[in-house]
């Protein structure tokens, strides 16, 4: 294929919690004391199962407060949704080098950083150059640097709780990588395909009487 997609990694997803609020809280409207302690609560946080939680968007529904004897809290069910960063195995992704080390780059992702180890950056013979702060290759002369814009699948996810996660990320595969390396890639498509049709041509009329 000559394009590639890429697909939505950030969605919208209701959820409903128990949430309490605290006394000090009681001058507010009720939505806007919920959203304040769901956002403290959920924001910044990874799971399995939503991923990077990058923000509660929207209070939809707050119950009537319970007291509870001896608690000062009112407790509240409350239905809201969140906006999340949840990327899988094998998607393309889209994103600018933020620091080049000698083991890889990494990649600005929204809110996450993934790593491009240095043997998924091409398939030529890569080296590090320190002064620079760069990769180049060997035989194709093929720069990285802060700053690039690149594209690159998705091979290994690690989201375990709390506020860490990993990405690791391949750029060998062909129309992947630094934007021009992809542009390149396109024009070598169309001109094999300009030579291929010459030579079709060619031999339909070596064999025309």
């Amino acid at each position: 294929m000559l394009f590639i997609g890429v697909k939505q990694l950030f969605k919208l997803i209701t959820l409903e919690a128990k949430v309490e609020i605290p006394p000090f809280l009681f001058s507010q409207p009720k939505e806007v004391s919920a959203r304040l302690i769901l956002s403290e609560d959920y924001e910044g946080i990874i799971t399995k199962q939503y991923g990077f939680i990058i923000a509660v968007v929207d209070v939809l529904s707050v119950s009537t407060g319970q007291i509870i004897p001896g608690n000062a809290n009112t407790f509240h069910e409350v239905e809201f949704t969140i906006l999340t960063f949840r990327p899988t195995v094998s998607e393309i992704v889209e994103g600018e080098v933020v620091e080049i080390v000698d083991f890889g780059a990494f990649i600005r992702l929204g809110p996450l950083d993934g790593l491009v180890h240095v043997s998924q950056i091409t398939d030529d013979y890569i080296s590090y150059e320190q002064v620079g702060n760069r990769f180049i290759g060997k035989e194709t002369g093929k720069i990285l640097e802060v700053g690039d814009g690149i594209r690159a699948k998705v091979i290994a996810v690690s989201l375990g709780g709390g506020r860490s996660g990993k990405l690791g990320l391949s750029m060998r595969s062909p129309y992947l990588g630094k934007d021009e390396w992809i542009e390149q890639d396109i024009e070598n498509y169309y001109s094999e395909k300009k030579t291929q049709k010459a030579k079709k041509e060619v031999k339909e009329e070596e064999i025309l009487p």
